[in-house]
């Protein structure tokens, strides 16, 4: 579902957010805000925060939307981690502010700890096993071969094609240092392709070591960028989707 930012909608969990050993926010009253279309933000009123964990001063060149500051807790500081709306061309978010999520130490609904950002609650994701041919080739040489494929679904997004680690040309598939996280599947490790000694595409293609338990099917299993190879579903070349992030 696409929203028109800001879409903003009062969020039924209580929310706490930890900083240098200090819950900064312990709140029941937290918003959720959609400044992108992409995924929300936890957005909080400005009583929900101390001003003992705020710095008087606002933070110089810090740039974006509404008024910085820094975050000082037990003499630990976050510079420019909190966001005040107070302006009138900010009406929408009047009497709000947000936490910089990757300046804390920890988030947490109600007592399970999230990761990345918060959950979208129109946004879900499906694994489901498939007998679909699939084949994935780059520069014409074949990377993947299998018809046990795991299809996942994620609610605004190309459908993402899991293959069986034993179906694909390891000898082709270097392990990069790279890794991504999401809010839904865990931490992601990726891999090169070494098509030859010179020719190297870098971090095409991706794995979860232990994804979080709703997309456990995908333990274990590799993701091709559809957006950069090739891709055969019954023997019928896909066209490359868009990619999100060019």
């Amino acid at each position: 579902m696409a929203f028109e930012p800001p879409r903003i909608q009062d969020s039924p969990k209580r929310i706490r957010v930890l900083f240098a050993g200090t819950y900064i926010i312990d709140t029941t009253s937290a918003k959720l805000v959609w400044e992108s279309r992409y995924y929300p933000t936890y957005f909080f009123p400005h009583a929900a925060l101390s001003l003992d964990h705020v710095s008087d001063v606002k933070a110089e060149n810090a740039g974006g939307d509404g008024d910085k500051y820094d975050l000082k807790v037990n003499g630990r500081i976050a510079p420019a981690a909190v966001t005040v709306y107070s302006l009138p061309e900010h009406k929408h978010l009047q009497g709000l502010l947000k936490i910089n999520f990757a300046a804390a130490d920890a988030w947490f609904e109600e007592d399970e700890q999230i990761y990345v950002h918060p959950k979208d609650p129109y946004k879900r994701v499906d694994v489901l096993s498939s007998s679909r041919h699939i084949r994935v080739e780059l520069n014409g040489t074949e990377l993947a071969n299998t018809r046990t494929p795991k299809l996942l679904f994620e609610t605004g997004l190309p459908v993402r094609t899991y293959i069986p680690k034993t179906d694909c040309r390891m000898d082709l598939l270097v392990p990069s240092d790279n890794k991504t996280a999401c809010p839904y599947k865990g931490e992601a490790n990726y891999y090169h392709v070494q098509l030859t000694p010179e020719q190297r595409i870098d971090n095409i293609v991706w794995w979860y070591r232990n994804p979080n338990l709703e997309c456990a099917a995908i333990n274990g299993l590799v993701a091709f960028y559809d957006e950069k190879v090739d891709v055969f579903v019954d023997g019928v070349k896909q066209e490359r989707p868009k990619s999100l992030w060019s």
